[in-house]
Protein backbone atom coordinates (compact mmCIF):
# COMPACT_ATOMS: atom_id res chain seq x y z
CA UNK A 1 0.00 0.00 0.00
CA UNK A 2 2.97 2.11 1.25
CA UNK A 3 4.52 1.54 -2.09
CA UNK A 4 1.29 2.48 -4.44
CA UNK A 5 0.82 5.74 -2.22
CA UNK A 6 4.55 6.63 -3.29
CA UNK A 7 4.00 5.87 -7.08
CA UNK A 8 0.59 8.23 -6.94
CA UNK A 9 3.16 10.64 -5.48
CA UNK A 10 5.96 10.32 -8.10
CA UNK A 11 3.56 10.19 -11.13
CA UNK A 12 2.07 13.97 -9.40
CA UNK A 13 5.75 15.02 -9.14
CA UNK A 14 6.58 14.11 -12.45
CA UNK A 15 3.94 16.76 -13.85
CA UNK A 16 4.66 19.53 -16.37
CA UNK A 17 7.27 22.27 -15.55
CA UNK A 18 4.00 24.79 -15.70
CA UNK A 19 2.36 23.18 -12.60
CA UNK A 20 4.76 24.56 -10.41
CA UNK A 21 7.91 26.40 -10.02
CA UNK A 22 10.69 24.03 -8.53
CA UNK A 23 12.39 24.96 -5.22
CA UNK A 24 15.62 24.72 -7.69
CA UNK A 25 14.80 27.71 -9.68
CA UNK A 26 16.44 30.40 -7.66
CA UNK A 27 19.42 27.77 -7.54
CA UNK A 28 19.41 27.65 -10.80
CA UNK A 29 18.83 31.13 -11.35
CA UNK A 30 22.03 32.52 -9.58
CA UNK A 31 23.83 29.84 -11.35
CA UNK A 32 23.58 31.18 -14.69
CA UNK A 33 23.88 34.72 -13.60
CA UNK A 34 27.51 33.92 -11.98
CA UNK A 35 27.90 31.59 -15.46
CA UNK A 36 26.89 34.61 -17.34
CA UNK A 37 28.95 37.16 -15.34
CA UNK A 38 31.98 35.02 -15.18
CA UNK A 39 31.72 34.25 -19.36
CA UNK A 40 31.59 38.31 -19.77
CA UNK A 41 34.70 38.64 -17.88
CA UNK A 42 36.10 36.35 -19.71
CA UNK A 43 35.53 37.71 -23.13
CA UNK A 44 36.67 41.45 -21.80
CA UNK A 45 40.31 39.93 -21.57
CA UNK A 46 39.96 40.42 -25.48
CA UNK A 47 38.41 44.35 -26.50
CA UNK A 48 40.41 44.32 -29.35
CA UNK A 49 40.16 42.49 -32.47
CA UNK A 50 42.99 40.68 -32.90
CA UNK A 51 43.45 38.01 -35.53
CA UNK A 52 45.41 34.59 -35.21
CA UNK A 53 46.48 31.82 -37.53
CA UNK A 54 44.21 28.14 -37.53
CA UNK A 55 45.54 25.27 -39.84
CA UNK A 56 43.04 22.69 -40.84
CA UNK A 57 44.51 19.13 -40.51
CA UNK A 58 42.00 16.49 -41.96
CA UNK A 59 40.95 14.59 -45.12
CA UNK A 60 39.89 17.07 -47.69
CA UNK A 61 41.20 20.50 -45.57
CA UNK A 62 44.35 19.07 -44.58
CA UNK A 63 46.50 22.83 -45.12
CA UNK A 64 43.72 24.94 -45.05
CA UNK A 65 44.46 28.41 -43.60
CA UNK A 66 42.00 30.23 -41.34
CA UNK A 67 42.25 33.64 -39.98
CA UNK A 68 39.69 33.91 -37.47
CA UNK A 69 39.49 36.22 -34.55
CA UNK A 70 41.60 35.81 -31.09
CA UNK A 71 39.32 34.99 -27.90
CA UNK A 72 36.04 35.19 -30.26
CA UNK A 73 36.34 31.89 -32.64
CA UNK A 74 35.97 28.95 -32.03
CA UNK A 75 36.04 25.28 -33.91
CA UNK A 76 32.33 25.71 -35.05
CA UNK A 77 33.49 29.22 -35.81
CA UNK A 78 35.98 27.47 -38.12
CA UNK A 79 33.99 24.59 -39.21
CA UNK A 80 30.95 27.20 -40.48
CA UNK A 81 33.85 28.63 -43.01
CA UNK A 82 33.94 25.00 -44.52
CA UNK A 83 30.79 22.99 -45.52
CA UNK A 84 27.68 22.49 -43.68
CA UNK A 85 28.63 18.71 -43.41
CA UNK A 86 31.35 19.75 -40.70
CA UNK A 87 29.14 22.15 -38.82
CA UNK A 88 26.73 19.36 -38.67
CA UNK A 89 28.87 16.33 -38.35
CA UNK A 90 31.42 17.90 -35.87
CA UNK A 91 31.45 17.05 -32.36
CA UNK A 92 35.06 17.67 -30.63
CA UNK A 93 37.97 19.69 -31.91
CA UNK A 94 41.66 18.79 -31.60
CA UNK A 95 43.28 21.86 -31.29
CA UNK A 96 46.78 21.58 -31.23
CA UNK A 97 46.38 17.99 -29.84
CA UNK A 98 44.68 18.95 -27.00
CA UNK A 99 40.69 17.88 -27.37
CA UNK A 100 38.30 21.25 -27.25
CA UNK A 101 35.10 21.56 -27.31
CA UNK A 102 33.46 22.93 -30.27
CA UNK A 103 32.30 25.82 -28.40
CA UNK A 104 35.48 27.01 -26.15
CA UNK A 105 37.46 30.26 -28.00
CA UNK A 106 40.38 29.99 -29.45
CA UNK A 107 43.47 32.24 -28.18
CA UNK A 108 46.52 31.34 -29.92
CA UNK A 109 47.98 30.27 -33.38
CA UNK A 110 47.34 26.66 -33.67
CA UNK A 111 46.07 23.59 -35.81
CA UNK A 112 42.88 22.15 -35.70
CA UNK A 113 41.44 18.98 -36.21
CA UNK A 114 37.18 18.55 -36.23
CA UNK A 115 36.45 15.59 -34.58
CA UNK A 116 33.34 12.88 -35.66
CA UNK A 117 31.72 10.00 -34.89
CA UNK A 118 33.02 8.14 -37.75
CA UNK A 119 36.54 8.39 -37.59
CA UNK A 120 38.73 6.16 -37.80
CA UNK A 121 39.38 6.08 -34.03
CA UNK A 122 36.04 7.93 -32.32
CA UNK A 123 37.32 6.56 -28.37
CA UNK A 124 37.46 10.51 -27.31
CA UNK A 125 33.98 11.29 -29.27
CA UNK A 126 32.14 8.63 -27.87
CA UNK A 127 33.66 9.01 -23.94
CA UNK A 128 32.31 13.03 -24.52
CA UNK A 129 28.96 11.99 -26.17
CA UNK A 130 28.92 9.67 -23.40
CA UNK A 131 29.13 12.20 -20.71
CA UNK A 132 26.73 14.37 -22.46
CA UNK A 133 24.46 11.96 -22.42
CA UNK A 134 24.60 11.73 -18.58
CA UNK A 135 24.56 15.41 -18.45
CA UNK A 136 21.38 15.28 -19.88
CA UNK A 137 19.92 13.11 -17.48
CA UNK A 138 21.04 15.34 -14.58
CA UNK A 139 19.84 18.24 -16.08
CA UNK A 140 16.18 16.17 -17.02
CA UNK A 141 16.41 14.85 -13.03
CA UNK A 142 17.02 18.22 -11.68
CA UNK A 143 13.39 19.92 -13.09
CA UNK A 144 11.31 16.61 -13.22
CA UNK A 145 10.42 16.99 -9.71
CA UNK A 146 7.70 19.53 -7.85
CA UNK A 147 8.75 22.22 -5.24
CA UNK A 148 8.76 19.79 -2.18
CA UNK A 149 10.93 17.41 -2.96
CA UNK A 150 15.08 17.92 -2.87
CA UNK A 151 17.22 16.18 -5.67
CA UNK A 152 20.52 16.54 -5.22
CA UNK A 153 23.19 14.91 -8.02
CA UNK A 154 26.21 13.10 -7.25
CA UNK A 155 29.52 13.47 -8.75
CA UNK A 156 29.30 12.13 -12.31
CA UNK A 157 30.12 8.75 -12.80
CA UNK A 158 32.77 7.41 -15.42
CA UNK A 159 31.52 4.88 -17.41
CA UNK A 160 32.48 3.18 -20.80
CA UNK A 161 30.92 2.91 -23.75
CA UNK A 162 31.13 -0.47 -23.30
CA UNK A 163 29.33 -0.54 -20.11
CA UNK A 164 26.26 -0.64 -22.31
CA UNK A 165 24.57 2.08 -20.13
CA UNK A 166 25.48 5.65 -18.86
CA UNK A 167 24.67 6.92 -15.63
CA UNK A 168 23.64 9.46 -13.20
CA UNK A 169 23.81 9.29 -9.39
CA UNK A 170 21.42 11.29 -7.62
CA UNK A 171 19.85 11.31 -3.88
CA UNK A 172 16.48 11.89 -3.80
CA UNK A 173 14.19 13.64 -1.72
CA UNK A 174 13.90 11.22 1.94
CA UNK A 175 9.59 10.79 1.01
CA UNK A 176 10.71 8.90 -2.29
CA UNK A 177 13.23 6.65 -0.12
CA UNK A 178 10.95 3.33 -0.90
CA UNK A 179 9.77 4.01 -4.17
CA UNK A 180 11.47 1.98 -6.94
CA UNK A 181 10.55 3.45 -10.60
CA UNK A 182 8.10 2.19 -12.68
CA UNK A 183 7.80 2.17 -16.60
CA UNK A 184 5.53 5.09 -16.53
CA UNK A 185 8.04 7.14 -14.51
CA UNK A 186 11.27 5.97 -16.96
CA UNK A 187 9.23 7.03 -19.80
CA UNK A 188 8.53 10.42 -18.40
CA UNK A 189 11.74 11.04 -17.74
CA UNK A 190 12.86 10.20 -21.75
CA UNK A 191 9.80 12.76 -22.43
CA UNK A 192 11.77 15.06 -21.02
CA UNK A 193 15.42 14.50 -22.39
CA UNK A 194 14.14 14.36 -25.83
CA UNK A 195 12.62 17.58 -25.37
CA UNK A 196 16.14 19.52 -24.53
CA UNK A 197 17.34 17.23 -27.27
CA UNK A 198 14.44 18.83 -29.57
CA UNK A 199 15.41 22.07 -29.05
CA UNK A 200 18.93 21.69 -29.97
CA UNK A 201 20.50 23.37 -27.28
CA UNK A 202 24.27 24.62 -27.45
CA UNK A 203 26.46 23.24 -24.52
CA UNK A 204 28.68 26.47 -23.22
CA UNK A 205 31.83 25.40 -22.12
CA UNK A 206 33.75 27.79 -19.46
CA UNK A 207 36.82 27.15 -17.58
CA UNK A 208 37.01 28.63 -14.47
CA UNK A 209 38.87 29.33 -10.65
CA UNK A 210 37.49 27.39 -7.89
CA UNK A 211 36.00 30.20 -6.19
CA UNK A 212 34.28 30.60 -8.69
CA UNK A 213 32.70 27.55 -9.21
CA UNK A 214 32.17 27.89 -4.98
CA UNK A 215 30.16 30.82 -5.60
CA UNK A 216 28.03 28.97 -8.50
CA UNK A 217 27.13 26.07 -6.66
CA UNK A 218 27.01 27.66 -2.80
CA UNK A 219 23.45 25.79 -2.43
CA UNK A 220 25.23 22.25 -3.08
CA UNK A 221 27.70 20.83 -0.14
CA UNK A 222 27.67 17.99 -2.30
CA UNK A 223 28.88 19.93 -5.28
CA UNK A 224 31.54 21.57 -3.49
CA UNK A 225 33.23 19.33 -2.63
CA UNK A 226 32.99 17.97 -5.93
CA UNK A 227 34.41 21.63 -6.93
CA UNK A 228 37.34 21.43 -4.33
CA UNK A 229 38.50 18.03 -5.62
CA UNK A 230 38.77 18.55 -9.35
CA UNK A 231 40.37 21.89 -8.62
CA UNK A 232 43.10 19.93 -6.86
CA UNK A 233 43.48 17.42 -9.32
CA UNK A 234 43.27 20.02 -12.37
CA UNK A 235 47.10 20.84 -13.39
CA UNK A 236 46.16 24.46 -14.04
CA UNK A 237 44.01 24.52 -10.58
CA UNK A 238 40.95 24.72 -12.39
CA UNK A 239 36.79 23.73 -13.24
CA UNK A 240 35.21 23.24 -16.34
CA UNK A 241 31.51 24.29 -16.06
CA UNK A 242 29.24 23.70 -19.07
CA UNK A 243 25.68 25.37 -19.36
CA UNK A 244 23.12 23.78 -21.26
CA UNK A 245 19.83 26.03 -21.56
CA UNK A 246 19.36 27.12 -17.77
CA UNK A 247 21.07 24.15 -16.32
CA UNK A 248 24.70 24.88 -15.13
CA UNK A 249 26.62 22.25 -14.18
CA UNK A 250 30.42 20.37 -13.23
CA UNK A 251 32.40 18.15 -16.07
CA UNK A 252 35.43 16.25 -15.89
CA UNK A 253 36.03 16.20 -19.44
CA UNK A 254 34.86 17.60 -22.67
CA UNK A 255 31.30 17.31 -23.65
CA UNK A 256 29.68 17.46 -27.25
CA UNK A 257 28.11 20.91 -29.08
CA UNK A 258 24.92 20.26 -28.76
CA UNK A 259 21.69 18.27 -27.62
CA UNK A 260 20.43 17.41 -30.97
CA UNK A 261 23.63 15.49 -31.69
CA UNK A 262 21.40 12.91 -29.73
CA UNK A 263 19.40 10.99 -31.95
CA UNK A 264 17.63 7.81 -30.20
CA UNK A 265 17.27 8.09 -25.98
CA UNK A 266 15.87 6.33 -23.59
CA UNK A 267 16.23 6.26 -20.25
CA UNK A 268 16.10 2.51 -18.65
CA UNK A 269 16.61 1.89 -15.00
CA UNK A 270 16.49 2.89 -11.98
CA UNK A 271 19.06 1.34 -8.72
CA UNK A 272 19.23 1.48 -5.69
CA UNK A 273 22.99 2.17 -4.71
CA UNK A 274 22.56 1.83 -0.37
CA UNK A 275 22.96 4.83 1.86
CA UNK A 276 25.87 7.17 1.71
CA UNK A 277 26.76 10.22 2.88
CA UNK A 278 24.41 12.02 1.21
CA UNK A 279 21.40 9.80 1.72
CA UNK A 280 20.29 6.82 -0.20
CA UNK A 281 21.93 6.85 -3.41
CA UNK A 282 20.85 5.99 -6.55
CA UNK A 283 21.54 5.53 -9.73
CA UNK A 284 19.67 6.17 -13.36
CA UNK A 285 20.81 4.82 -16.65
CA UNK A 286 20.12 5.40 -19.85
CA UNK A 287 20.93 4.32 -23.74
CA UNK A 288 21.22 6.94 -26.49
CA UNK A 289 23.00 6.71 -30.02
CA UNK A 290 23.85 9.80 -32.37
CA UNK A 291 22.72 11.09 -35.32
CA UNK A 292 24.80 9.43 -37.35
CA UNK A 293 24.69 5.84 -36.07
CA UNK A 294 21.39 4.85 -35.48
CA UNK A 295 19.84 1.39 -34.99
CA UNK A 296 17.52 -0.84 -36.04
CA UNK A 297 14.69 -1.54 -33.52
CA UNK A 298 15.14 -4.94 -33.21
CA UNK A 299 18.43 -4.29 -32.42
CA UNK A 300 17.96 -1.38 -30.18
CA UNK A 301 15.47 -3.43 -28.19
CA UNK A 302 18.38 -5.79 -27.33
CA UNK A 303 20.85 -3.11 -26.42
CA UNK A 304 18.21 -1.42 -24.00
CA UNK A 305 17.72 -4.82 -22.19
CA UNK A 306 21.27 -4.58 -21.51
CA UNK A 307 20.96 -1.13 -20.04
CA UNK A 308 18.63 -2.41 -17.60
CA UNK A 309 20.90 -4.10 -15.74
CA UNK A 310 22.99 -2.00 -13.32
CA UNK A 311 26.46 -0.72 -13.96
CA UNK A 312 28.66 -1.44 -10.93
CA UNK A 313 31.08 0.88 -11.56
CA UNK A 314 32.62 2.30 -8.29
CA UNK A 315 31.48 6.05 -7.10
CA UNK A 316 33.70 8.97 -7.48
CA UNK A 317 36.16 9.13 -4.26
CA UNK A 318 35.76 12.63 -3.17
CA UNK A 319 38.77 12.51 -0.85
CA UNK A 320 40.88 15.39 -2.17
CA UNK A 321 44.34 15.21 -3.40
CA UNK A 322 47.29 16.25 -1.45
CA UNK A 323 48.40 19.43 -3.84
CA UNK A 324 46.11 22.45 -3.05
CA UNK A 325 44.43 24.22 -6.01
CA UNK A 326 45.90 27.66 -6.83
CA UNK A 327 42.92 30.42 -5.97
CA UNK A 328 44.18 33.65 -7.15
CA UNK A 329 45.21 32.50 -10.19
CA UNK A 330 43.26 33.93 -14.12
CA UNK A 331 41.51 31.12 -16.16
CA UNK A 332 43.17 30.88 -19.32
CA UNK A 333 40.16 31.84 -21.54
Amino acid sequence: MASKSVCVLLRRCLSSAAAAVPLSASHRSHRNAVFSREQSRQRALFPRVEKLEVSLQGPGVEGTLLVMNRGTSTPLSCARHLTEYHVESSVLALVDGELWPLHKPLTDNCTLSLLTFKDKDPTAVNEAYWRSCSALLGQVLETAFKEDLRVELLPSVQTPVSSGAFCCDVVLDPQLDSWTASEESLRSLTRAAQLLIQQNLPLEPLDVLPAVALEVFSHSKCKQEEVEKMAAESPRGIVQLYRCGDHVLLSSGPLVARTSLCSQYEVTALHSLGHGPWGLHRRLQGLSLPTQLQAHHTVWRKLRKRAEKLVEVPAPDMTLATSSAPSQSAASN
